[in-house]
């Protein structure tokens, strides 16, 4: 998932206004720990990005582009053209990707990235249809349920299909492994998420969420349906009001768990002897530079 910055609007004197939005990235973090999510979301702290999540970067940017081209042409050999293709500008776009694969390492790095999608191509046969959309960009706002709990949804999809009969099919492409069954909740969060954001935005709820796993060839496949969205829209909105409720004092509660291990903010953070940083202010003020949003693969 690509980084979005959040929608501006004017502000007194001609400032923008930065108007906070949740993805579902920053949802699972609040879930996490909340102090992960505001480091994240508000005081958008830097992280060090690892060689998988980059190669993750470069898968996605090799299937989307993928569609770009004609159908017929949607082969193996140009996708694992296009792998090579999109690490070139990434390293051009961000040259300090050197450091992280360095030259002795590029061959390996390509090889595994080649070996991810060489598995997509048993999941699925990209000559076979083209997709309505890639990396859409969807927003909406769940006010106007006749209450007062809005909160402005924002992300993008990797993949949105729509079959001759207007049957819609959401697809998100996992570099990563397949979950287990006590995790298959955790992942369909993000589906249910831009399911509901496709029932809101187009009055249709999709037929089919899929998750393709590249690492292991395995897709997790999922039927929503309307009641199930409209619940899980009030999750959401739960979720809000207390990202909201912590944001008014800068309340945000670390949460320990095995997940710490992976967690680039442990210097700040209370539970590992850490000092927390001071609270820069909830990111809605005029000439505000934050976000509470910013998506993620």
């Amino acid at each position: 998932m690509n980084s979005d910055k959040g929608s501006a609007v004017p502000g007194a004197g001609g400032h923008p206004i930065r108007v906070p939005a949740l993805s579902p990235s920053r949802a699972g973090d609040f879930k996490q720990c909340p102090l992960l999510y505001r480091y994240r979301a508000i005081d958008r702290l830097p992280e060090t990005p690892t060689q998988a999540q980059v190669r993750g970067t470069v898968v996605h940017a090799a299937l989307e582009n993928l569609f770009d081209m004609p159908a017929g042409l949607r082969i193996p050999e140009s996708a694992e053209f296009l792998v090579d293709g999109a690490w070139g500008a990434l390293c051009e776009q961000t040259p300090e990707l050197h450091d992280l694969v360095p030259d002795d390492q590029v061959d390996k790095f390509l090889s595994d990235a080649h070996k991810l999608i060489t598995t997509y191509y048993t999941l699925e046969n990209p000559t076979a249809f083209t997709p309505e959309s890639c990396e859409l960009r969807v927003e909406v706002d769940l006010a106007g349920d006749g209450d007062d709990d809005g909160v402005l949804l924002r992300g993008f999809v990797d993949r949105i299909d729509v079959a001759p009969d207007g049957r819609v099919r959401v697809v998100d492409y996992k570099t990563g492994r397949s979950p287990g069954e006590s995790f298959e909740s955790r992942a369909l969060f993000q589906m249910k998420f831009y399911a509901l954001a496709i029932l809101r935005l187009r009055g249709i709820v999709p037929a089919r969420l899929e998750l393709l796993y590249l690492a292991d060839g395995q897709s997790l496949v999922y039927t929503p349906d309307e009641a199930e969205l409209e619940r899980f829209a009030k999750t959401l909105k739960a979720i809000w009001k207390a990202i909201l409720k912590a944001g008014e004092t800068g309340d945000f509660q670390p949460k320990k768990s095995r997940m710490c291990q992976w967690c680039d903010h442990k210097a700040h953070c209370p539970e590992f002897g850490g000092t927390v940083l001071p609270y820069p202010g909830w990111p809605s003020v005029p000439g505000a530079t934050g976000t509470a949003e910013s998506t993620g693969n």
